[in-house]
């Protein structure tokens, strides 16, 4: 399985909230500009693609595509688009292939829904974050709750699939104006719906409002209550959760997300964007060429390879800002920032912290394959046996279920304390 992750940096306004990898026309400066970003990307696809056949990639067609922000929607529908086709032509598209964009409601109307459709798209993420006006002026967005009904009545018209985006835990934010929030998102008729508690990085807008004191810090045993609330609620109307933060109905899961999840390939375009392969044939890793970034990033594209070749996992991730991003193409480098190597051991973990967030579960026979990849003693049939023994506590306490066929499932309560059910696993494991 292969995906493709295009990030669009763009943003008319920076939500005070936000952390990523985002700019306003003031934050760019000259030299970078949303006019030839299509084409830029566009050129970052062919580098890739070029750069994938050096290293023994063959990739299957593309599962999804999404069309991540920022806001991509800020760029003209023919520019998304013209990327998809693009993505067509180098890689090949999957016939049942999930092609998703995020929007701001603020940002698409129904022409611009239908272009999306007409072009390919399947499905769109509207960034709904609350239905309460008050909320959402707390955490700078710009649109109202209405324009997100507009913009899924398009959507379903369309036959594009729809889901939407909460967060909770604002500050000001009460438990009724949550419920009022989950409850308009199942009244909007989407089938997979996202509730993400708010994270503060002290870097942000709002993050200096809460030093400062003239916001309130977000509270655990409030965040808390909002997750169960709103587990209950989407349980009510059909929508299970598949992992921590999302919820669904069957058949609409993001495949996308559960991409990532499930740990496949996928190659992620834009600044700043992070890729992944399971499996890179690399000559002398890591001192080769290809694997070090020149002065100000970027990796030639045609980077060969020596005679020694091993095979190994790998992350990179693209140079930040779009006008450097962008120098590194013009020059014909893929414009990494840098990439390391995943070792066996750092895959276990990403198995065990993927698959503990999901409904399905964590599979103990893949940990024990990945236990002995990483050269570990146990063998597999030992490492089920003292895990079921050692998991039993944990199930006592109401944090996991363990299948008959050795699936480990977070709870409510677990899914609540993730992080704490994921650092008692590592240290069942060796990890």
């Amino acid at each position: 399985m292969f995906e493709v992750y295009i990030h669009v940096p763009f943003c008319l306004r920076r939500c005070g909230y936000c952390d990523f990898n985002t700019y306003t026309a003031t934050d760019l400066g000259a030299g970078a500009s949303r006019g030839n970003y299509a084409n830029m990307v566009i050129r970052e696809m062919k580098l890739t693609k070029q750069w994938q056949l050096d290293h023994g990639i063959e990739e299957p067609p593309v599962s999804t595509v999404f069309f991540g922000g920022g806001t991509p929607t800020i760029l003209a529908a023919r520019d998304l688009v013209a990327m998809l086709d693009a993505v067509r032509k180098i890689w090949g598209i999957a016939p049942d292939a999930e092609i998703t964009t995020e929007a701001n409601p603020d940002t698409v109307n129904e022409y611009y829904i239908n272009e999306l459709a007409a072009g390919g798209f399947t499905r769109v993420s509207f960034g709904m974050q609350s239905a309460v006006p008050h909320v959402l002026k707390t955490l700078d967005r710009t649109h109202t709750p209405a324009n997100v009904a507009v913009g899924v009545n398009a959507a379903n018209k369309a036959g594009l699939r729809s889901s939407v985006d909460l967060i909770y835990g604002a500050p000001g934010e009460s438990l009724d104006d949550w419920r009022t929030s989950v409850t308009t998102a199942i009244d909007l008729g989407v089938n997979h719906i996202s509730a993400y508690a708010l994270t503060v990085e002290p870097t942000t807008k709002m993050g200096r409002q809460i030093a400062a004191g003239t916001l309130p810090k977000p509270n655990d045993d409030d965040e808390a209550a909002k997750y169960e609330i709103a587990d209950d609620l989407f349980a009510a109307a059909g929508l299970e959760w598949y992992e921590v933060s999302n919820w669904a109905r069957p058949g609409y899961e993001s495949q996308h997300n559960l991409g990532y999840w499930r740990n496949v390939d996928w190659a992620g375009l834009g600044p700043g964007a992070h890729s992944h392969y399971n499996a890179v044939t690399e000559a002398d890793h890591p001192q080769s060429a290809s694997l070090t970034a020149p002065a100000g990033g970027g990796c030639p594209a045609d980077a060969g390879l020596g005679v020694v070749s091993v095979s190994h996992g790998l992350r990179s991730w693209d140079i930040a800002h779009p006008r450097l991003w962008g120098t590194a193409i013009n020059e014909n480098r893929v414009p990494w920032a840098d990439s390391e190597t995943i070792t066996p051991e750092e895959n276990l973990e990403e198995l065990i912290m993927l698959g503990l967030r999901l409904h399905e579960g964590l599979d103990l026979d893949r940990i024990n394959r990945a236990i002995n990849d990483a050269g570990m003693s146990s063998t597999p049939q030992t490492l089920r046996n003292v895990s079921l023994d050692q998991l039993a506590p944990m199930v006592s306490e109401g944090l996991i279920t363990v299948s008959d066929n050795h699936r480990v499932v977070p709870t409510r309560r677990g899914r609540l304390l993730n992080d704490s059910v994921i650092e008692q696993f590592f240290d069942f494991v060796g990890v």
